[in-house]
């Protein structure tokens, strides 16, 4: 049986011609915007590390949150269908990148969410959710690269 196929369009403009296009490196800027049709514009650049603006989002932020947040959504949904009852979830994951000049690679990303369950919850099914989530996750399924989750559960205070 053939899988169900999805199409996820996204528009990327450069933005960062300060007049002379590219005619030197030092010359343009790395900022450009994400656009997906009905949804806000989101601000990027290249990392500072790499002559881009700091205070605007990268594509290396772009590929950690969206294995952070594949993950999640995933284990909220095969969590409520265990019967885990989540109350809060907080990630605090870091990617690791090795820059070695002109090429770059991700060398494994890691999560560290905490997630807050209901007293009433089973801790131990709580904690081996994310194991399923992490191998239903489309985007960790698709990276090149390990991504590990350390998961901490916190047992909500009644």
């Amino acid at each position: 049986m053939a899988g169900k196929q999805h199409q996820y369009p996204v528009e990327v403009v450069w933005t960062g011609n300060h007049g002379t296009g590219t005619k030197t490196y030092q010359g343009y800027g790395r900022e450009h915007e994400v656009r997906v049709a009905g949804k806000p514009v989101i601000a990027g650049s290249s990392d500072a590390a790499f002559r881009g603006d700091g205070a605007k989002h990268n594509p290396e932020d772009f590929l950690v949150a969206a294995l952070s947040s594949c993950h999640m959504l995933w284990y909220l949904h095969l969590a409520a269908a265990a019967g885990v009852v989540v109350t809060a979830y907080v990630d605090e994951a870091v990617g690791n990148l090795l820059d070695e000049g002109q090429v770059g690679r991700f060398t494994e990303v890691v999560l560290r969410p905490r997630v807050t369950v209901s007293a009433d919850s089973d801790a131990d099914v709580a904690k081996r959710v994310h194991d399923d989530a992490h191998h239903a996750c489309f985007i960790a399924n698709s990276v090149n690269f390990p991504v590990r989750c350390e998961p901490r559960i916190v047992i909500e205070s009644v």
